[in-house]
């Protein structure tokens, strides 16, 4: 087996001379080796609807991918921190390497617990942290899970091409928490998988190069999530005249930023929000919705939050499930989770909201329950943060996803409210007096919602938007996106115990699959999730089919096996295959651990299809 390591000091891809004179802003171009031929376009999420998880930080080691004729190339070699729990709802472009060409047949990540001393959960809108476990009841170190492709659909590295390659650990699929102990036992499972160009939402997280020969647009080098070190790969940014840009703290809108941002010094920081845009060259390209450059993204002198507020007292905020990243050279630049922390504003602090150059915002329009990021100096007490001061700082307002019913009055009944259940909410002062906000009669402006089915009382429904500026409800929350909880993403869940079932499902054919809900190793979980609200299977008339009938045949995400099997965890992309690869898995060896299937039901009385695009069987270690 050969082993084939990049070089660290060769361009990601050709840039032309222009570039390759930049040589520290490109991964150091070295003209004495020519770059590989082609681009794996590394990206990593989950989206689901599912906020189970408040926190999980990892470090991912390595990702690895071997060859059909038995060669190892490992692209990504330098270690990074992420926490996998923001990628539920918004995926990472990590990264766009230059490897050799050939059609590589499996890939292997190495995630690292090492420094994971808690998982914090979600429990019905409450906080709740575990400590990590392996099925022997040992602490977990580092894993790597080896992760086989589709016979039919390896990867495939062409010449002057790029291609996505789509790497999502299932959380769901990957942990078992007993609340009782608060362990929660780890049996990770990762899929990876050669993906198609698609609307997924992505950030773009680097080092910005050049302007120069990128008609509307810009060279960036990819370094993802929190790295403070890594460059890895070149990719092209387009933009168009909505094109939103925060530099520095200044607000501009399509050309007029992008000519502010071809001014700015080589190799600061910026992450860009938008979409995978084209792998038909070396170097691929993205869209970009939103642009954040400089100290809007990340400095060297502020630490830089992100979380939900859940009550406000004058100037002071409790910021609550917050990530905290500080800057350069604190902490051994840790990413930390904070459940709450205060944090003080002033009227000197900026205010922003994300993707809108709304002008003339003020603190005043921070109220309890909204999703944000802000920049601020730590207070230290007793050697521990204490408390943020963003008085001199700035806050990002980020749209807030709310869950609740219909009323017959029109207002919502609140199941959730940025992640949090309303008892974990402090409604205090948001509204005019005597009208503080109500959660059982959360009133949302729906005004700038596109007209569209009409919504029936008790019915569930999840709303994009943001708070209403404190003080000043009712209504409580401005709506700027509407679903019926029934058309969104669902997620059943399944899992078994007494170590699992060797025949967990009474039906499995290129049909699809059926759960046996009479099961003696059942576990308590069997339910369909629908954001906060779940069903119970068992209040079904019957259990329903798990299909892929009806899903896009063209992005199938089937996926069964553990970490312990030599072939790891086998990713099929179409039915047949997958009920194969399923049957003989349980051939009375291997015991079932989770079932997490992500679609639809075609009924949300009866249910008896489950339409899933993405169905993982993971099997017990």
């Amino acid at each position: 087996m050969t082993v084939a390591c990049p070089r660290r000091t060769r361009c990601a891809r050709p840039l032309r001379a222009l570039l390759c004179a930049a040589a520290a802003l490109l991964v150091a171009c070295n003209t004495s080796h020519p770059p590989p031929p082609g681009t794996p376009v590394v990206t990593m999420g989950n989206l689901t609807n599912s906020s189970d998880f408040m926190s999980y930080i990892i470090n991912i080691d390595s990702i690895a991918l071997k060859r059909s004729d038995g060669t190892v190339v490992t692209p990504l070699v330098t270690p990074v921190t992420v926490d996998l729990a923001q990628l539920n709802t918004l995926s990472e472009l990590v990264e766009a390497p230059a490897v050799p060409e050939g059609t590589y047949t499996s890939a292997a990540i190495t995630l690292d617990y090492t420094s994971t001393q808690l998982v914090w959960f979600n429990i019905n809108g409450e906080t709740l942290s575990a400590t990590p476990s392996t099925a022997a009841g040992l602490g977990f170190t580092a894993v790597s899970v080896i992760v086989t492709f589709d016979p039919k659909n390896p990867l495939v590295i062409k010449q002057n091409q790029s291609v996505r390659l789509q790497v999502e650990v299932d959380l769901l699929a990957s942990n078992e928490l007993n609340t009782a102990t608060a362990i929660v036992q780890v049996q990770p499972f990762v899929v990876i998988r050669p993906a198609p160009v698609d609307a997924t939402p992505m950030r773009l997280r680097g080092l910005f190069v050049t302007t120069q020969d990128v008609p509307s647009g810009f060279y960036m080098n990819a370094r993802p999530f929190y790295s403070q070190y890594s460059a890895l790969g070149a990719v092209i940014v387009n933009t168009n005249a909505q094109t939103y840009f925060n530099i520095n703290g200044v607000v501009y809108t399509g050309s007029a930023g992008l000519a502010v941002l071809s001014q700015q010094a080589q190799t600061l920081p910026l992450a860009v929000y938008g979409t995978l845009a084209s792998v038909s060259g070396v170097t691929p390209s993205f869209n970009a919705t939103q642009v954040y450059f400089g100290a809007s993204q990340e400095s060297q002198v502020a630490y830089y939050l992100t979380g939900t507020v859940t009550a406000r007292s004058g100037n002071t905020l409790t910021l609550r499930a917050s990530t905290v990243v500080p800057p350069p050279g604190v902490a051994a630049l840790s990413l930390t989770y904070l459940d709450s922390i205060p944090v003080t504003l002033g009227n000197a602090t900026l205010v922003f909201e994300d993707g809108s150059a709304t002008p003339g915002l003020t603190i005043a329009d921070i109220s309890v329950g909204q999703q944000l990021t802000l920049a601020g100096q730590p207070v230290v007490s007793a050697g521990a943060l204490a408390s943020i001061d963003a008085s001199s700082g700035f806050v990002r307002l980020q749209s807030t996803t709310l869950w609740g019913t219909q009323n017959a009055d029109g207002t919502l009944d609140l199941f959730s409210l940025g992640r949090f259940a309303p008892t974990a909410i402090s409604f205090a002062g948001t509204g005019t007096s005597g009208h503080d906000a109500t959660a059982t009669a959360y009133a949302v402006d729906t005004s700038a919602v596109p007209p569209g089915p009409v919504i029936t009382t008790g019915e569930l429904l999840q709303v994009q938007g943001n708070v209403t500026p404190f003080g000043a409800a009712p209504p409580d929350f401005m709506a700027s996106a509407l679903t019926p909880g029934p058309s969104s993403l669902q997620t059943l869940v399944v899992d078994w115990v007494n170590g699992g079932s060797t025949a967990p499902f009474s039906s499995i054919s290129s049909s699809g699959l059926v759960v046996n809900l009479a099961d003696a190793n059942l576990g308590a979980t069997h339910e369909i999730r629908t954001g906060p609200a779940s069903l119970d299977l068992k209040s079904l008339p019957q259990s329903p089919l798990i299909t892929t009938t009806g899903a896009d045949q063209s992005n199938l995400q089937l996926a069964v096996g553990s970490t312990t099997l030599t072939t790891g965890i086998s990713v099929f992309n179409n039915a047949a295959a997958f009920a194969s690869g399923v049957s003989s898995a349980f051939n009375g060896t291997h015991k079932s651990f989770r079932l997490v299937a992500y679609g639809q039901c075609n009924n949300p009385t009866t249910c008896d299809t489950f339409v899933a695009s993405r169905i993982h069987v993971a099997l017990h270690e």
